[in-house]
This record gives structure tokens, C-alpha cells and sequence, in this order.
């Protein structure tokens, strides 16, 4: 998930880090896969650009930054050959990944060309200077090779300190002109985005709730009561986010982040 190659600045610890993802290779994780997908919907939008191109990609596949493989079932097994990697540091934010390649974050460590299509998603926000890692993936791909990558526009500070960027559209342009192909269109729109906002509040006044210090204690009924009135204004964001992602409802402006689609 994470790839880093510069110095660790310092910042306070993070209040409330994403979930780690969990790539659903048994009943009880598929059922929790799509749960999130209900209410994380960053996720839900990437999921939903990713699966027709996966499902129709072949050969051999790069997935840089993998973390857990989450969107690994999305590729026909029959017809992929699949390689993850990511880097060490990566294990500290709960993952540790059997399959995946571990590596120092500079070098890819394969051949020229050694990859019919890649895979690279929230990853490039996490690097300070994405140039060298978008060279080594132009490198690796095969000529007419294709890549799908996702970033984030409307996210909050997360797997902190590693989080350096969000991006225009105008910005990847220019970070992958490398490539004789690249296309950008948003994931959802900015009801999507105010959707988000209002699910990471709800659920950062739950996890309140269950105090650690007396101060805590006395403001818990309060936020529990808030819960309970939110309820109504939760659901409702989930609908006109919803909305945005699949239909496109609000303004395309501002949207939770942004798909490429790349060919060398």
C-alpha cells in the first residue's frame, strides 16, 4: 500500500487510520468485502471502475503497492499471471502479504518490459516524488502494455506520515506523458465526496463513545445520543453518495478520486 522513498517527517499519530483491506478469499471476508463496500466508498468506487478492465485483462500482471491484493479476484485466473509488490514498511500499517514481492521502493525488481498490464491503486499520493516509481512501471510494461491507477482527491490525512499528495487531473497528465496513452475521469462526484465526509464523522463519534479518560465518560451519552439522531443523515448520505458514484448525480469537480487508464 505504501511506497516510500524519501526521509520520515514527524507528525502526531493518527486518530483514525483507514481499515487495512481484506482481500476476500474465504466466505467470512467476501461477506465483509462487500459489507465495506456499502459504506466505504472510496473503496466502492474503485471496485467499480476496476472490475470490467480487470476482468478482461490477460498475461502477466504488476500490482505496485498490492498491500493485501484486495482487488486481486477481480483477474481471471485462468488467463493472468499475477505478481504483487510493495515495500517493507507496509507490514506496520497490518499488512504482510505472502505472495508480494517485498522490495526497497526504488527498483522494480523485474526485467524491461516484463509485464502485459499493472495495477497501481492509492498508492502515488504516498510518494514525495512519484517520477522515479511512474519511470520503473513505464519501464516494466510491455510496449502497448496497458495500467489502470487510482488516486484520491477527496481523502483525509492517512497512513500518516506517508501521505504527500492529492492530485488534479492536470497534475497526472503530466506525471504520466511518458505514456502514448492516458486517460483520466473522476470516481463520483462531490456528493460522493460530502457522503464520505459525513460517514468518517459518524463513524469517528462511535468510536468515542467507549472512552479511555473521565472527561470521555461524561461526553459519552452525549455522543451516543448523536449517533442515534444521525442515523437518519448517515443513511441518507450513503443514498445521494451512492448516487453519485453509479449515476453520476452532483458535480464531477470535485469527486473521491480519480481512475487512469494508461498504454505505453
Amino acid at each position: 500500500m505504501i511506497v516510500r522513498t524519501d526521509p520520515v517527517p514527524t507528525v502526531p499519530s493518527e486518530g483514525f487510520q483507514p481499515r487495512a483491506h481484506l482481500a476476500p478469499t474465504t466466505p467470512l471476508r467476501r461477506a465483509l468485502f462487500y459489507l465495506r463496500l456499502v459504506a466505504d466508498l472510496q473503496t466502492n468506487s474503485i471496485h467499480r471502475d476496476l472490475r470490467e478492465p480487470l476482468a478482461s485483462f490477460s498475461g502477466t500482471i504488476l500490482d505496485v503497492g498490492c498491500g493485501n491484493s484486495p482487488f486481486r479476484h477481480l483477474l481471471n485466473p485462468t488467463a493472468t499471471e499475477y505478481k504483487g509488490i510493495d515495500v517493507a514498511e507496509a507490514a506496520s500499517f497490518g499488512y504482510r502479504n505472502p505472495d508480494v514481492v517485498y522490495y526497497d521502493g526504488n527498483t522494480i525488481p523485474f526485467a524491461d518490459g516484463a509485464f502485459d498490464a499493472l495495477l497501481c491503486t492509492e498508492v502515488i499520493e504516498h510518494i514525495a516524488d512519484p517520477t522515479k516509481l511512474v519511470g520503473e512501471m513505464h519501464r516494466v510494461l510491455k510496449p502497448g502494455g496497458v495500467g489502470i491507477i487510482t488516486v484520491p482527491w477527496s481523502a483525509r490525512f492517512h497512513y500518516q506520515p506517508f501521505d504527500y499528495h492529492r492530485y488534479t487531473p492536470s497534475m497526472l497528465e503530466t506525471i504520466f506523458s511518458r505514456f502514448s496513452e492516458c486517460v483520466i475521469h473522476p470516481r463520483g462526484t462531490d456528493l460522493s465526496s460530502i457522503g464520505s465526509k459525513i460517514v468518517v464523522a459518524y463513524i469517528r463519534n462511535l468510536m468515542r463513545i467507549w472512552p479511555s479518560t473521565p472527561a470521555r465518560l461524561l461526553m459519552s451519552p452525549v455522543r451516543l445520543l448523536a449517533a442515534l439522531i444521525g442515523i437518519p443523515v448517515l443513511v441518507a448520505a450513503l443514498f445521494f453518495a451512492h448516487c453519485g458514484i453509479r449515476w453520476g448525480l452532483g458535480s464531477p469537480d470535485d469527486p473521491l478520486g480519480y481512475t487512469l487508464v494508461i498504454r505505453k
